[in-house]
């Protein structure tokens, strides 16, 4: 009997399109067969990253050995052929093959014997990888010009093993022979990186701290398959970028701290020569700050001044600290106290009005909004993370975020008064998504507000804490510096809170996790990213070098595999020219915290429930066919 949902005008409308696709009963079961194949191919290999800001080496290296997953290939195909050097070297040469092999020749060890053993190598190591994917998925990662050999020599049948040997070394010793090879060496590479790791999350913040961030961004651009949870420090970029002047202030501010305005000024092309010729006549350097930074945190907090005067149900007028200088006797009054600050230089602060920009401040802001707003680079990776970016996701039973969901000190979410809205949870989530890409199409003065208080905001979802800029700034009392933290990140130790936070964004806590990055773990001091009973892991063990000396370690990557769950502590990552001279890479610690009770299947995932929907569609119009509902299509 026919399914009554065939009959709905709706469905029928659907099926009759999906027919265009599948003209006949023999495409309609032969594409079911093939996708109930699908369904029982392992799950793909899943990688997840936070917190690189900038630091371009150091991750280019965590993407090409994929957190130590292909020298752990490496070695359980060949741990009874090769000695451990000639395992690096091979790893050495599948990270960096342009490199390694230019230096393989300067060393004349480019001999068509190494040529010949070297690619056979390659070939074996990459048809393990594949065996995970279908044919199809494998033959499109492959480059064109090269797809129909490699394919050749990956796919071989046991019972035409020792036939088609011949047939193999004959193939190879043609790419030798031709002097193709070192092109089929960083063909076979890139496929064998392709294959090791399915899918990337970068869960936040890539700009900030140290200088590369551009080079990053261009590196994600060429990712097979990525997806990223925006940090504080991304947004604040984005906001700069959609024409936010209190975003653009705190960038250059933070580039000013970090010592990396290049980034601004060579790579996006944003001259901050204005800025500095008016600091240099409106400041004076007696007193070991710097003039272009006394210049920018000036213009910053009364921007800030600004924007949290408009919006008073934010309830941060604990922060116009502006206000309460007196820089004749070079203090602060706050909470009943005169904070000693370290300059007494304020030239353009009107006390009866201390946060509007003086007409030079406002001509320098608008000359710098104007450039980054029209920076070409700067635009397109913005762009690509508003594309592929998000503030959280829901991912194959994980919840992403970088920094934490607020909450009220008793576990319950903490709801926050947004433009008349309360919102808590994953509905203040949506909503800060929502905003967030307002911003950046109709930039209207709501919602580039709302990107500063992404930034830095009490109750921000990407931040999680009390910033206190002005107090780090300025006050030489370094206790006023300490940036209270919201209750979330002592809460989340509780393995309850950790399933109620899972229940909020529709996952089920008896197999879920949540995975977010932002706040250092301490690990030399025996803190774990593991918390919550292992329902939530912190991946920020401190990429950036100014971390190192606090977490002990070079930073955290998590791999989800069909097994499980496990974490990789990463230690200091030296350079690449040590990769390629010495074969050194970046040695991991793995904690695998998470068994499954079996292996995962791709049926077990969401593209698994997307597939199990085309299937139930694609049974409709089988039936449709059958029925004579629909009449099948010549071809």
């Amino acid at each position: 009997m026919t399914d009554p949902a065939i009959r709905s005008d709706e469905h029928l409308k659907y099926l009759e399109l999906l027919s265009e696709k599948f003209p006949t009963t023999k495409a309609v079961y032969t594409e079911i067969i093939n996708l109930e194949a699908i369904l029982n191919l392992p799950k793909g290999t899943e990688h997840f990253v936070s917190d690189v800001h900038g630091e371009y080496e150091a991750f280019e290296h965590i993407l090409n050995n994929c957190s130590g997953v292909i020298r752990e290939r490496v070695e359980s195909t060949f741990k009874f052929e090769l000695t451990m050097d000639e395992q690096a070297e091979l790893c050495t040469l599948i990270y960096y093959p342009k490199a390694k092999l230019r230096r393989i020749h300067d060393e004349g060890r480019a001999t068509e014997e190494w040529y010949a053993i070297t690619l056979m190598r390659l070939v074996r190591l990459a048809r393990r990888l594949s065996s995970s994917y279908t044919r199809s998925k494998v033959r499109k990662a492959m480059p064109v010009e090269y797809a129909y050999i490699i394919d050749e020599l990956l796919h071989i049948s046991p019972d035409e093993r020792e036939a088609r040997l011949s047939y193999h070394q004959r193939i190879i010793d043609t790419i030798i022979d031709t002097g193709s090879a070192d092109d089929f060496v960083r063909s076979l590479s890139e496929l064998i990186k392709r294959l090791a790791v399915d899918h990337m999350h970068f869960v936040g913040d890539i700009f900030d701290r140290g200088p590369h961030a551009d080079l990053i961004l261009d590196r994600l651009m060429s990712y097979h398959s990525l997806d990223l949870q925006w940090g504080n420090h991304d947004i604040v970029w984005m906001g700069a970028a959609a024409g936010s002047a209190a975003c653009l202030a705190a960038v250059i501010r933070n580039n000013i701290r970090y010592d990396s305005l290049r980034i601004l000024e060579s790579t996006y092309g944003v001259s901050l020569r204005e800025l500095y010729l008016f600091a240099d006549r409106t400041y004076t350097a007696d007193d070991g700050m710097d003039a272009s930074e006394k210049a920018i945190s000036v213009i910053l907090f009364k921007l800030e001044g600004q924007t949290i005067l408009r919006h008073p149900n934010w309830q941060m007028d604990d922060r116009l600290l502006l206000e309460h200088i007196d820089p004749k006797l070079g203090v602060c009054h706050v909470d009943g106290q005169d904070r000693a600050m370290r300059t007494r230089d304020f030239p353009t602060v009107d006390p009866a009005d201390p946060y509007a920009l003086s007409p030079e401040e406002q001509e320098v802001m608008d000359g710098l909004v104007d450039a980054v707003t029209s920076s070409e680079k700067l635009r397109r990776h913005v762009n690509f993370l508003y594309e592929r970016g998000s503030a959280y996701l829901v991912h194959n039973d994980i919840v992403l975020f970088h920094a934490c969901v607020p909450m009220n000190p008793d576990g319950t979410f903490c709801a926050v008064n947004h433009q008349g809205k309360m919102l808590a949870g994953r509905e203040y989530y949506d909503y800060a998504d929502r905003l967030a890409r307002r911003a950046w199409h109709e930039h209207d003065q709501v919602s580039l507000d709302w990107m500063w208080y992404l930034w830095c905001g009490r109750l921000s979802p990407l931040s999680g804490r009390v910033i206190k800029t002005f107090e780090r700034t300025y006050f030489t009392d370094e206790s006023t510096w300490k940036e209270p933290r919201d209750p979330y990140f002592a809460l989340v130790n509780d393995p309850e809170v950790c399933r109620s936070i899972l229940r909020e964004f529709g996952v089920n806590p008896a197999h879920g996790h949540i995975v977010n990055g932002h706040t250092p773990v301490h690990a030399a001091s025996g803190e774990s990213p593991i918390k919550g009973g292992g329902l939530l892991v912190v991946i920020d063990g401190g990429f950036c070098q100014a971390y190192h000396a606090t977490t002990g370690i070079a930073g955290y990557t998590l791999i989800a595999d069909p097994v499980g769950m496990r974490i990789k502590a990463h230690r200091p990552f030296g350079s690449i020219d040590d990769v390629l001279d010495l074969n050194k890479d970046i040695m991991s610690d793995d904690d695998r915290f998470w068994v499954e009770t079996r292996p995962l299947t791709i049926g077990d995932t969401d593209t698994g429930a997307d597939i199990r929907g085309q299937i139930a569609d694609l049974r409709d119009l089988l039936d449709a066919y059958r029925t004579g509902i629909l009449a099948e299509k010549a071809v």
